[in-house]
């Protein structure tokens, strides 16, 4: 038990030992320099991705959605003028046998798919 404690005692002084000589090379090199230097090159990028997300990036998504509603509604209304004629294919809804639910299939939607007893 006690080894254990002077040995965690004698790792961290060794790593308070090492902390400092790095600190004081660091200081004596042309490493802060270096490292301001790539600080602002950062915050420079950082800024230009800012502005290109909060002005080009966001201004087309809604444009995007704002084109992509309107044809969904043109596409609504030629709908409505012009409905969807059902062709009843031998092989379209073939069964061999029904489901055990009905002759519908689990996600039926009556609006989009044929029906099976048509």
């Amino acid at each position: 038990m006690a080894a254990r404690i002077v040995s965690s005692q004698v790792v961290a002084s060794v790593k308070r030992t090492g902390a400092r000589f790095q600190s004081t090379t660091a200081q004596n090199s042309s490493f802060l320099a270096e490292r301001e230097a790539v600080k602002k090159h950062a915050a420079e990028s950082a800024e230009t991705w800012k502005k290109i997300t909060l002005f080009v990036a966001i201004p087309s998504l809604f444009a995007a959605g704002a084109n992509a509603y309107n044809i969904y509604h043109a596409h609504h209304e030629h709908q409505k003028h012009h409905p969807k004629e059902w062709v009843k294919y031998p092989y379209i809804n073939f069964r061999a046998r029904d489901f055990f639910w009905g002759k519908e299939a689990l996600f039926f939607n009556p609006k989009v798919n044929l029906s099976a007893s048509e």
